[in-house]
């Protein structure tokens, strides 16, 4: 009597699909991670590979070459989403909060990867492209008021000068003292480039 062999169903693939699922995401934040310390230009894909502890033959499976790679890092958006998630009224403290999150859990802080576009070149536009419409026009989008533009600039500015201090010069200050406390002192400057101005 011959054995039934039964076709592979959902079970079967999905431990596959979220290796896959894991194995991107390592390599995302790898390339993330390495983007916001140095040029595009300077890192490798066998640098990516060895922060991700995947093998290099396997991003170019993923991903399709180091371009493809960095455009995905290249995007904003979904650090956007996470950074914007709060009422208006209480938004500027969330980013701050936010900021110092990313640094302290990842060891980086997404919005800082602009700091590191190149002057010139296409990587560079990219970037700042992507950042403008992605996080300070998003932004803007959401501000009432006059010049929200600006103020939106201003705001993210503050973030990043945040985010260089934190992660690039290593404030001893900053990093003895907690986000909560951080964020109760800086959240208000950030909060008001958000709240238009009354009696202007």
């Amino acid at each position: 009597m011959s054995a039934v062999s039964t076709p592979p169903g959902p079970a079967a693939t999905a431990p596959a699909r979220r290796d896959a699922e894991a194995s991107k995401a390592a390599i995302l934040k790898a390339a993330r991670y390495l983007l916001a310390r140095h040029a595009h230009a300077d890192i490798t894909l066998k640098a990516v590979a060895e922060r991700a502890g995947v093998s290099p033959p396997l991003i170019l499976k993923y991903f399709g070459n180091k371009d493809a790679l960095f455009a995905c890092v290249m995007s904003f958006d979904t650090d956007a989403d996470d950074l914007l998630d709060a009422p208006l009224d209480a938004l500027g403290r969330h980013m701050v909060r936010h900021v110092l999150a990313s640094q302290r859990d990842r060891g980086a802080d997404p919005l800082l990867r602009i700091a590191f576009a190149p002057l010139h070149g296409e990587h560079g536009d990219v970037l700042r492209a992507n950042f403008r419409a992605q996080v300070t026009e998003r932004l803007a989008a959401r501000l009432t008021g006059a010049d929200a533009g600006l103020r939106a600039e201003l705001a993210v500015a503050g973030l990043i000068g945040l985010g260089v201090m934190y992660g690039i010069a290593r404030g001893p200050h900053l990093h003895g003292t907690d986000a909560d406390s951080v964020a109760d002192r800086y959240g208000p400057a950030i909060q008001a480039q958000l709240t238009p101005q009354t009696g202007a």
